[in-house]
């Protein structure tokens, strides 16, 4: 739950990030929205720094080491919620995507931790930033799509992601995978016990098809957005979209990203491989992808200060405007939000402030400032 308690204000003197690009000129905000004709807002002068529309977080799960820095450590995660708050403020993240497992691999990706994070986030009063829970449903836990699809509607989850993690190849070979018992220590079975449900998950394959093409029908028929992740193949993208998964989340290939493209569908990006200039597992350049017209919005994955610093340094190739976007209006329109991602008269109040050095140091989250730091803090206060 966000803060309502916005703040009016014109802001003056600074660059700000418009829709058609960069340029001098008064950002007026009221009630928490962008509005250029407001008057009596108090004026704060930003010389030396630029304004930009607030960043839209697709897909991250960098939240996971708040709610669970040791195992059984954090009994009550609303705690956990309050310190991912700070560190998206931080990343000037104004809308966040929190990447919640479904998974078999229990511990922080089982059901009962899925349920359990969905409850503190509803509990969790005071939030700033705007967090959303989008589920992360592995494809062969059949038995648990009812209980899924329940937690789906209860919290108004409006958007899910198919996975499938299982380790097939080694699974049909006979073979015992790899990082077994790593796995199943987290998981908090036996070595032996997470092997044996692998192998019943991996077994139940054959089903998956029929099964997930209703579960995607249920969604569709409740407005829920849902997509796939990791599609390594032309094939697995054209299956997905058959069933009305119109979203590829960080293809593994150009062939899955262009056959996205080529059907129409929206792409997502990790932001990492973009700062790193390479896939960290081989996979395909998000550098190059943006290049060759393959991205339609980008995310943090598991590092939220790599959304900024991938669109600041996309704009070397793409001009600022366009990667910005990438982060920004991009975003908002995968996810329908039309009320933000760019600051024009009537959207959310969500921006945020970059110093010379191009770090954060003011992110306002409908209005209602969630981060200040040195010299900018002083001209709002003073």
């Amino acid at each position: 739950m966000t803060n309502s308690n916005p703040f009016d204000f014109v802001l003056t003197g600074a660059e700000v990030l418009w829709p058609d690009g960069l340029a001098q000129g008064e950002l007026v905000a009221a009630g928490g929205k962008i509005d250029s004709r407001a008057t009596g807002g108090k004026r704060v002068d930003l010389r030396g720094f630029r304004v930009f529309p607030g960043i839209i977080d697709l897909h991250g799960d960098g939240f996971e080491h708040h709610l669970a820095p040791r195992r059984g450590v954090m009994k009550d995660l609303r705690e956990g919620l309050y310190a991912v708050d700070a560190e998206l403020a931080v990343n000037g993240i104004t809308t966040a995507i929190l990447a919640q497992f479904f998974s078999w691999e229990g511990g922080m990706r089982s059901p009962d931790f899925a349920e359990r994070m969905v409850a503190a986030l509803a509990g969790a009063h005071g939030l700033r930033t705007d967090m959303k829970v989008k589920l992360r449903l592995e494809i062969n836990l059949l038995d648990e799509y009812p209980r899924a699809l329940a937690l789906i509607r209860q919290a108004g989850i409006g958007y899910v992601v198919f996975n499938d993690h299982l380790p097939h190849d080694a699974l049909a070979m006979g073979k015992r995978p790899p990082r077994l018992t790593g796995q199943a220590l987290k998981s908090g079975r036996s070595p032996e016990a997470h092997l044996e449900l692998l192998k019943s998950l991996h077994a139940n394959s054959d089903q998956v098809p029929e099964r997930l093409s209703a579960f995607a029908d249920d969604l569709s028929q409740n407005g829920v957005l849902f997509g796939s992740h990791d599609d390594a193949t032309a094939s697995d993208r054209d299956h997905y979209r058959r069933i009305g998964a119109r979203i590829t989340e960080f293809p593994e290939t150009q062939v899955a990203a262009q056959a996205a493209r080529d059907g129409g569908d929206k792409i997502i990006l990790g932001s990492p491989n973009a700062v790193r200039g390479s896939s960290h597992k081989g996979n395909a350049s998000v550098r190059e992808l943006v290049l060759q017209g393959l991205c339609d919005g980008l995310a943090s994955d598991y590092h939220y200060p790599s959304p900024r610093q991938a669109a600041l340094i996309l704009a070397d190739d793409i001009g600022l405007g366009a990667a910005w976007r990438l982060v920004s209006s991009g975003p908002a329109e995968i996810l329908g939000l039309t009320d933000r991602g760019s600051l024009e008269d009537g959207k959310r109040a969500d921006f945020i402030v970059l110093d010379a050095r191009n770090q954060v140091v003011a992110t306002f989250c409908n209005g209602v400032p969630s981060w200040m730091a040195g010299d900018v803090a002083a001209r709002f206060v003073g």
